[in-house]
């Protein structure tokens, strides 16, 4: 799974190697999963 690092927003790969979620590069715990760019549905009105 893709996550970034929020402090130094680096991309982090977490895979079950590893027993928790922290950064490899600054060591903070707070990771968030990358999403792609938020797409806008249109819904017809009736």
């Amino acid at each position: 799974m893709g996550y970034y690092c929020l402090r130094c927003k680096r991309s982090v790969e977490i895979t079950n190697e590893h027993q928790g979620a922290r950064c490899p590069y600054c060591g903070f715990r707070a990771l968030r999963k990358e999403r792609p760019e938020e797409v806008v549905k249109k819904v017809k009105a009736e």
